[in-house]
């Protein structure tokens, strides 16, 4: 085990949060997105996104980007240019609630590794000043 091992994983998790935070980020901007996606000639609205972390030996990493299965919303709304027969509309299957749930997870995630990070720096120049 390496004296630097605490960087890496710290650093792992870093990177693993900020991806998460724009991955919540692309849901937020993209929760009126009815035409998102498109499959066998028709639009589909803006699926939700998820990142799912693995663990790694030494840390943590996105092992994929994965659509939410969670069925789309139907709206009534008549007048919209992709309004179905009977008027409504389906819209993405983003919960504005549930993305700031996760975005307030994401950061103070990312801010507990930036605390173990700083502790992990302060014990290697302590244990450097051992040496004066």
């Amino acid at each position: 085990m390496s004296m630097f091992s605490g960087f890496h994983t710290s650093a792992t998790g870093l990177t693993a949060q900020r991806l998460r935070l724009d991955t919540v980020s692309a849901n937020i901007a993209n929760a009126q997105t009815t035409r998102g996606e498109l499959v066998n000639g028709e639009w589909q609205p803006y699926a939700r996104k998820l990142a799912v972390l693995k663990e790694t030996g030494n840390g943590v990493t996105v092992s994929e980007i994965r659509k939410d299965q969670e069925p789309f919303k139907l709206e009534y709304n008549p007048n919209h240019p992709d309004a179905d027969d009977l008027g409504y509309v389906k819209m993405p299957n983003v919960d504005l609630l549930k993305e700031m749930v996760d975005m307030m997870g994401a950061t103070r995630s990312y801010e507990a590794n930036v605390t173990a990070l700083n502790a992990t720096k302060a014990m290697l120049v302590k244990a450097m000043e051992i040496g004066k």
